[in-house]
């Protein structure tokens, strides 16, 4: 059921709205005496429309609207005014109102521009996760079977409720695939909340994750909703969950069990359907040795996994990922559009992405955009301590350390190349064989068996 939010400073026509509005559309309603409190319970509390009086005392409708815009709130507002004035209420649509009516309208079209704004929502939040999927999901974009093999098992997690686990290294856009999860299944149209735990101090993760009650701590001066109230019917995010303090690991196993919040300060507890999706880049089992999480909890998290695999495993994917954040950059900074020369792209594959994954892969194509005004990117502009890396940063996963002998090096480097070939040829031994000028596809497999390569 909608909420809506009336946000009038004479309380007979906000309360007589929230009567007709429930009473005619079936709508939950809330009711705020002016502008500083109805931007309160909006950043407390999950609203999907706002009728907004532009004629109030201290904070007036129009503040109410540049504040929203200025924190990216998408919440649709129509806004009703008693003056007849239509340069104000072309001055509130400007602010990002979604439209306006005349306080003598009869409820039954405000009813209507209700049901309107909200199917408007509904339609942004589609296009959303359209442009999501098409513009900005890196880790999707890729045609090598470590993305595939991923992009298989989310579409088979997507639509159920059960929570999913996600690991990864920094960088590899765990959360990007969160919200894949929560888009193609059937919360899509619901909130997606994400909370980063590894930020929250450990005095403010309870409240955060569960809310609080007036009064449960100093400064607590009023109710709050907390993250898994907010993403009720939808999805919640957990990034670094490995940071969460024992004592939020407790409650949070409690809600993955029998699905109640209970508020700090409360002994009420509130029924919640939140599916929740996890994500760290530590090693879970080697935390719940050193007994600094919970091994029930791990069980609970850990029942479905989606590995997010590093860029380095997929190297093939390289060039693809490299065009996509091409296009995008050039689009960001009002630039005509750039190509990658065949040379720029096969040094780019050459480098392994240990230190930030995607997310070094598109830092580094928006500095080849900036660095250069020619119609192509060539290999020279790639910046010099991306060049020499790939004698230095395969230490992370290969068998030698960083600075190793020539010998060493060489040995790095030559796995690394043959592991690049064979993402571009999808493993195809003859094919790849053929690429890289070997006699036959035997001579490739002894040069995969001395460095261990797989499919």
């Amino acid at each position: 059921m909608s909420t809506v939010l009336i946000i009038d400073d004479v309380p007979a026509l906000r309360e007589q709205y929230a009567y007709d509005l429930e009473r005619l559309g079936g709508f939950t309603t809330r009711t705020a005496g002016g502008g500083a409190e109805g931007l309160q319970m909006l950043a407390d509390e999950a609203v999907d429309c706002v009728i907004l009086d532009l004629e109030m005392p201290g904070v007036d409708g129009f503040e109410v609207l540049a504040t929203l815009k200025k924190h990216r709130n998408r919440v649709p507002v129509i806004v009703y005014t008693g003056t007849g004035s239509y340069d104000r209420c072309v001055r509130a649509v400007k602010l990002g109102a979604y439209s306006f009516i005349a306080k003598d309208e009869p409820l039954e079209r405000v009813v209507r521009e209700v049901e309107n704004a909200l199917s408007w929502a509904d339609l942004q939040i589609e296009l959303g996760r359209l442009r999501r999927q098409s513009g900005d999901d890196s880790p999707l974009i890729g045609e090598s079977r470590a993305a595939l093999a991923m992009k298989q098992q989310i579409d088979k997690l997507a639509g159920i409720p059960a929570p999913v686990l996600i690991l990864g290294e920094s960088g590899c856009g765990k959360e990007l695939v969160a919200r894949r999860l929560h888009d193609a299944g059937e919360r899509g149209k619901r909130p997606f909340v994400a909370v980063n735990c590894a930020a929250l101090p450990d005095t403010m993760v309870e409240s955060e994750l569960f809310g609080h009650e007036r009064g449960a701590f100093t400064g607590a001066d009023r109710q709050r909703k907390g993250a898994f109230e907010t993403a009720h019917r939808g999805t919640l995010f957990l990034d670094e969950i490995g940071e969460l303090p024992p004592a939020a690991q407790a409650k949070l196993l409690r809600v993955l069990e029998d699905g109640i919040v209970t508020r700090l300060g409360s002994h009420q507890g509130q029924k919640v359907d939140t599916r929740v999706v996890a994500a760290t880049n530590r090693n879970l089992d080697n935390e719940v040795r050193q007994g600094r999480f919970r091994e029930d909890l791990l069980y609970r998290l850990n029942t479905h996994i989606v590995r997010v695999p590093p860029l380095r495993e997929r190297l093939g994917d390289v060039p693809l990922l490299a065009e996509h954040f091409l296009a995008l950059t050039c689009e960001k900074y009002g630039v005509r559009q750039r190509r990658f020369l065949p040379e720029t792209l096969t040094r780019l594959q050459s480098y392994d992405w240990v230190r930030n994954n995607i997310r070094e892969l598109r830092n580094v194509v928006e500095r080849l955009v900036i660095a250069g005004d020619e119609e192509t990117i060539a290999p020279d502009l790639i910046p010099a301590d991306l060049v020499a890396a790939p004698a230095t940063t395969a230490g992370r996963d290969e068998e030698t350390e960083p600075g190793g002998t020539l010998k060493e090096q060489k040995v790095t480097a030559e796995r690394r190349i043959v592991l690049a070939a064979l993402e571009r040829n999808d493993w195809h031994i003859t094919n790849t064989a053929a690429r890289l000028g070997l006699a036959d596809h035997s001579s490739l497999l002894k040069i995969m068996r001395r460095h261990g390569l797989k499919k």
